[in-house]
């Protein structure tokens, strides 16, 4: 049990703060739902209770992804938090299609809801948490990335290094972003709805929740799919590379591959070395290469490989250096 709440630690903290936050939205919301009736609370209930499940799915599974190698599982478990997420954005695409289904249902036949101010301050509460936790998530992309910002550019530096991040980190700052802004769209319509007669801006706003959280399903799974399957890191492969290929005892690289599995990633490398070398020597080669290779962001393992300089250079970065 011990080791269990130990591994449990070691999980995507906003994953578990992004959890805890949307159990309580969606309890809020669900409560103002039942009591006003209205059809845009419904939809943005079913959005915090399928992010609240998400979410929780991906702490747990970026918790047990770093449980160590086995006897049966020698490649250990890095893959399982995308197995998680996999299955956690099936619940998201229920819920969300759900939504749709009651605000089509809305648009057809329209009813007015009551409990404005109720719905107001229900909705802008939510809408304040939510964009509290898409802040944090914000923070943790950066810290993943190793940059630093202030202002705006906290957003804008986010944004552009979104798909560096880790696969939770990402969920929780997708998610968030998509409740956001429903929030914000669920008071507006809420707001037409109370003031105009056309009711069916509540309906409108619950399809259009539902469709950002199928964009949320689809990008997931896309993602994830890759990562169960073992997906090419093609930047880290160009900056292992030129690590490798700086070092004076390295003549070539005849092949180099880096793969994610979840959060970790797993670097095999055949280089080409000066064949009259003694076994000594290739060997202070290869545990100064690790140890460079070890000091990048989220390495796992490394396996190094030596051949014979053949004279023939492979490394594309040092024939385009040399045209």
């Amino acid at each position: 049990m011990r080791d269990f709440i130990e591994l449990m630690k070691r999980g995507n903290k906003s994953a578990f703060l992004a959890a805890i936050v949307n159990a309580a939205v969606a309890i809020i919301k669900g409560s103002a739902f039942f009591v006003t009736g209205n059809v845009a609370m419904f939809a943005e209930t079913m959005h915090s209770l399928g992010d609240t499940a998400n979410q929780l799915f991906v702490f747990i599974g970026s918790a047990l992804s770093k449980k160590m190698p086995t006897d049966r599982f020698p490649n250990g478990f890095g893959r399982l938090v995308n197995l998680v997420l996999l299955g956690a954005v099936l619940i998201v695409g229920i819920m969300s299609f759900e939504t749709i289904k009651e605000g089509y249902h809305h648009i057809i036949h329209p009813t007015s809801s009551h409990g404005y101010l109720l719905n107001i301050a229900v909705l802008a509460c939510a809408t304040m948490l939510e964009s509290f936790v898409l802040f944090r998530a914000m923070k943790e992309i950066l810290h993943e990335c190793k940059l630093e910002a202030k202002g705006f550019d906290i957003f804008l530096k986010s944004f552009a290094h979104l798909g560096y991040a880790k696969p939770a980190t990402k969920l929780v700052f997708m998610e968030d972003m998509v409740a956001t802004g429903g929030g914000l769209l669920a008071i507006l319509a809420v707001t037409i709805a109370h003031f105009t007669p056309f009711h069916q801006a509540e309906g409108i706003a619950s399809v259009l929740i539902g469709v950002l959280m199928f964009f949320v399903v689809g990008k997931v799974f896309l993602d994830n799919a890759a990562g169960v399957l073992g997906v090419s890191d093609e930047q880290m492969e160009e900056k292992i590379g030129n690590l490798i290929i700086a070092d004076p005892d390295v003549k070539d690289i005849q092949q180099i591959f880096v793969i994610k599995e979840g959060e970790a990633v797993h670097v095999e490398v055949e280089i080409e070395i000066d064949p009259s070398l003694t076994v000594a020597a290739a060997d202070d080669i290869k545990d100064r290469l690790e140890k460079k290779i070890f000091e990048q962001k989220g390495v796992a393992d490394v396996i190094i490989e030596f051949d014979e300089d053949d004279g023939v250079l492979n490394w594309h970065k040092e024939r385009e250096n040399q045209i």
